[in-house]
């Protein structure tokens, strides 16, 4: 009798356990307002980002999606779109020009394909990535989140190194202007 009320004790501590994916998304939502600035910590050598202040503003949260620009200088065409479903997590790049209306390449990412960890989450290349971008086919990107940062991660698999930028959640910055095409969002 013990063992069975032992059993049932832990498969009840088990079920109640907050699912990772969940943990993640609360830890993520907590910083919604807020910016932080950031710095290259692994490169892939594209001088787009080179002295450049980088910033990522948690613009919007609600319960099934994030979205966070990333600001490269004067660029404000990059939006980070994270999406919840289904105890899974969605990453999607969305690439505006400076009017506003979507550029050729956008919308592609990936979803995870478990619930991940509280802290990281990964995100493989989806099909409409790998249509829209055979050479993406293989990217992996993921975000690791911690009380001290976050950090933005890209792997090309097949290729040498991964891009890294992290920011500094201690030391939030000043808000920025609207990202291109989401001045009303």
């Amino acid at each position: 009798m013990k063992l069975k009320f032992i059993f049932l004790l832990l498969s009840v501590s088990l079920f109640a356990q907050e699912n990772p994916a969940a943990s993640f998304w609360k830890q993520l939502q907590q910083h919604c307002g807020n910016t932080y600035e950031g710095v290259i910590t692994k490169d892939l050598g594209n001088d787009d980002f080179a002295n450049k202040k980088l910033l990522m503003h948690v613009r919007s949260c609600n319960e099934s999606e994030i979205k966070i620009p990333f600001f490269v200088g004067e660029n404000k065409s990059r939006t980070w779109i994270l999406r919840f479903k289904n105890n899974r997590i969605q990453l999607k790049h969305d690439h505006r020009k400076p009017d506003g209306s979507e550029e050729e390449i956008t919308q592609y990412g990936g979803i995870s394909t478990n619930t991940g960890l509280s802290n990281v989450q990964v995100f493989p290349a989806d099909t409409e990535t790998a249509t829209l971008l055979p050479a993406a086919a293989t990217n992996v990107w993921w975000i690791t989140l911690d009380k001290e940062s976050f950090t933005y991660n890209l792997k090309r698999i097949g290729r040498e190194g991964h891009f890294t930028v992290k920011f500094d959640l201690s030391n939030p910055a000043a808000t920025p202007v609207a990202p291109w095409g989401w001045e009303t969002n």
